[in-house]
């Protein structure tokens, strides 16, 4: 379990100011390589904090284990001034970073993955809000391509994105849903193993939920967007699947008291059974074969990645 690290994490997230340097210090402590960069535009600024868990046949130590990234998507962990405390859409953050400190302490202890693991996601206190229906979004302090470009790292090959997904009403469940895979600007059939290891985790049926076109296209070109969950697919040719933190009834990202300890457990420990056995290549996110044989039946899509 994660209720430690989460707990952990939370404390430092729950609070006006720059978490970033706390972060830092956090994971130098456990012995892993973390890097952390403040970048300001129009709307305010944001740190994005990235962490590697080197695995021991990882790229990292010239072996030949796949890479997973964990890349934690939201606007903001909070919405000073408009509201205070820690917002539904820092979720997001809060989970990858507890996955992180939860493998780091795993990899301390002597557990240690077979490939590597790159976490990233980005920490701004203070994220600015947008009008969006049935509630309102959480904005952000920077574009969506500056995300991508300091999330989505060349070596991840594969990407899980966690996002906090409850202001909508496509998704009606309280606890986690996944996406089908985007790879190259295709949406593909939901990945057998990933939905195997949910059913593990919860110990209940597999939840899915639906993408559209619009969804794997860049933020900025006018079209409508689930959220932003998906945007990493718009970076890399590496397989994405979305992981949404879910609700019932739609809740507004930029709402406080929402965070549900359990529910971020229950999230984490599913990210770090992927990580576990994407690493020894017994998961996968996509039927490589297939997507050869669909591309050259039908074409190259990566037009789709591009506004």
């Amino acid at each position: 379990m994660l209720i430690s690290e989460i707990l952990s994490i939370y404390k430092l997230l729950d609070k006006p100011g720059k978490p970033g340097s706390e972060l830092v210090a956090l994971f130098k402590k456990n012995k892993q390589k973390v890097t952390l960069k403040v970048v300001t535009e129009k709307k305010g600024s944001t740190e994005f904090v990235k962490i590697l868990i080197p695995g021991k046949n990882g790229k990292s130590k010239k072996g030949t284990a796949p890479t997973l990234g964990i890349i934690g998507r939201l606007g903001g962990v909070g919405a000073r001034p408009e509201t205070v405390g820690f917002v539904s859409d820092g979720d997001g953050a809060l989970t990858a970073l507890s996955t992180a400190f939860r493998l780091a302490v795993m990899k301390r202890n002597g557990d240690e993955l077979e490939g590597d693991v790159i976490i990233a996601t980005h920490v701004c206190t203070n994220a600015p809000t947008t009008p969006h229906e049935p509630v309102p979004f959480m904005g952000s302090p920077v574009e969506l391509a500056t995300m991508n470009a300091y999330e989505v790292d060349p070596k991840m090959d594969a990407i899980l994105s966690v996002d906090t997904s409850r202001g909508n009403k496509i998704i009606n469940h309280n606890g986690f849903a996944l996406s089908p895979t985007v790879k190259s600007g295709y949406i593909l059939k939901m990945s057998d193993d990933l939905l195997s290891l949910m059913e593990q985790v919860t110990g209940k049926p597999p939840v899915t939920f639906p993408i559209t076109t619009q969804d794997i296209t860049p933020y900025g070109n006018g079209f409508y967007h689930f959220n932003s969950i998906m945007q990493p697919c718009t970076a890399t040719q590496s397989p994405v699947v979305g992981v949404a933190i879910t609700s019932v009834s739609p809740v507004a990202g930029c709402a406080t008291g929402v965070s549900n300890i359990s529910q971020i457990d229950e999230v984490g420990r599913f990210l770090i059974e992927v990580a576990q056995r994407f690493g020894k290549g017994k998961v996968t996110l996509v039927d490589n074969d297939e997507f050869v044989r669909i591309e050259k039946k039908y074409g190259d899509m990566k037009h789709l990645q591009k506004k």
